[in-house]
């Protein structure tokens, strides 16, 4: 149990350091709802979906209000659609019917985002996986709470460079459809390796075959607590700089822990995960960037940033596990540009490029992440990035992501806004020398040596 001590002081980093528990997600399983009869197929998703989450919103605020602890997301995770569609759906349409029937259910529970439009292709793609995907241009444009992610690689089979091949296309197609909105539908789409299967973060989320029917997972976040942490002993030594980042860590990680168990007890569902991850907001004060800068670094991209990220990572993740036996997901430190105050920053002043940022995924949690690029960027570009962020993740061992947002109509140093937790960012420029001859080759990039391990 949290004792009184411990209270005092987590009201003090809610109240003064933005503290707060980022989401309660509901991972859903789907399998029982498959169907060769496509509105069947509709209505058992929409019946299995709104039978379990019909309290979870109001649950997260009932916690919320008990323990005054913010609880700023609520939110659901599904399995991949991409399994549990292709018996009944024949065209990427039909796909685009069960993404309006995700939607139609997140809007009547009342969660911010629902999760798992998404197909696992790391080796190959089914007709069905194929169909999935080439419907999501059509589907993030026609709905407003689905996201979608597609897994193209993993250290133990390589990379699928047909499927990344075809997402450089589907990156581009879906900001055309949204261009009204600034091409906001590529910040619902992320591109992953190695992708984790108890993901409670958007816009990658979704509930893995291996998980129970229906789980709740917990990401908590405290950039801003950190930070506050580590003014206290500028100048000391690495060793006193790592044991404040534990402490910390340890003590947000308690919050996680107190309202997981609390929302499984109400929901009397099993509790899945705490997902630590420094998840920055656009707020100021709430901002990775930020650490970094307290840890030593006049701008984050100066030299030395990956290291002081890499070590910001390690000791977060210590602190955690320490304060929980069921850390999972993506833990760590996210450096998504647009979500953070001090990264945007970073990139108006011209620390920080898109290849240091590449740099930087190598060591923490996930990748290139809410990157707004120049509308014209072509679809090889963009699929030669998701390549090279891809491999990092397979020979790493490691999960790595592309969510980047090709604003249609917009060129390098224009702003451009998203809106809330998606925040706003400059458009950073990218290398345009082209990797056509090499991302139009077929097959896959082989699985590195070291995956042989069984």
């Amino acid at each position: 149990m949290i004792n009184r001590f411990e209270v005092i002081e987590t009201n003090k980093m809610i109240d003064n350091y933005t503290l707060d528990v980022r989401t309660i997600t509901l991972g859903i399983s789907l399998l029982d709802c498959i169907s060769d009869d496509l509105d069947t197929l509709n209505q058992n998703i929409y019946n299995k979906i709104k039978g379990l989450a019909k309290n979870l919103v109001k649950t997260g605020e009932e916690i919320s209000k008990k323990y005054g602890i913010p609880i700023v997301n609520k939110r659901i995770s599904v399995t991949p659609i991409g399994l549990i569609g292709g018996a009944a759906c024949k065209t990427p349409d039909d796909f685009v019917t069960i993404a309006k029937t995700l939607d139609k259910v997140a809007k009547e529970v009342g969660v911010n985002f629902l999760g798992g439009y998404s197909a696992i292709v790391n080796k190959g793609m089914t007709k069905a996986e194929e169909n999935l995907i080439r419907s999501i241009p059509k589907a993030l444009a026609e709905t407003d709470f689905v996201c979608s992610s597609v897994n193209v690689g993993s250290t133990k089979t390589g990379l699928n460079m047909d499927a990344v091949r075809l997402m450089g296309e589907i990156v581009k197609e879906t900001a055309e459809l949204t261009k009204e909105q600034d091409s906001l539908g590529c910040a619902k789409l992320v591109v992953f390796c190695n992708a984790p299967d108890d993901n409670p973060f958007m816009a990658g989320a979704f509930h893995g075959v291996t998980e129970a029917d229906a789980i709740i997972n917990v990401g908590v976040s405290g950039p801003g607590v950190v930070r506050h942490a580590l003014k206290k002993v500028r100048g000391e030594s690495f060793d006193v700089l790592c044991d404040t980042i534990k402490k910390t860590a340890f003590k947000i990680t308690r919050v996680g822990q107190l309202v997981a168990r609390e929302a499984s007890e109400r929901l009397n569902i099993p509790f899945g995960i705490i997902d630590l991850s420094l998840a920055p907001t656009p707020a100021i004060g709430d901002s990775v960037a930020d650490i970094l800068e307290e840890i030593g670094l006049q701008r984050a991209g100066a030299p030395g940033t990956t290291a002081a990220l890499a070590l910001l990572n390690d000791q977060v993740k210590k602190g955690g596990v320490m304060a929980s036996s069921y850390v999972g997901g993506l833990s760590g430190a996210f450096i998504p540009v647009s979500e953070d105050q001090g990264m945007i920053d970073a990139v108006k002043e011209g620390a920080l490029t898109l290849e240091k940022l590449e740099a930087m995924t190598c060591v923490c949690s996930v990748g290139l992440d809410m990157i707004a690029i120049p509308g014209d960027t072509k679809a090889t570009t963009i699929a030669g990035i998701i390549a090279d962020e891809a491999a990092i993740g397979m020979v790493n061992q490691k999960t790595t992501a592309v969510r980047v947002i090709p604003v249609i109509g917009k060129d390098v140093g224009e702003m451009v806004e998203f809106g809330g937790l998606l925040g706003y960012a400059p458009i950073m420029p990218v290398n345009n020398f082209s990797c056509d001859a090499f991302v139009n080759r077929k097959g896959r990039i082989p699985a590195p040596i070291h995956s042989f391990k069984n």
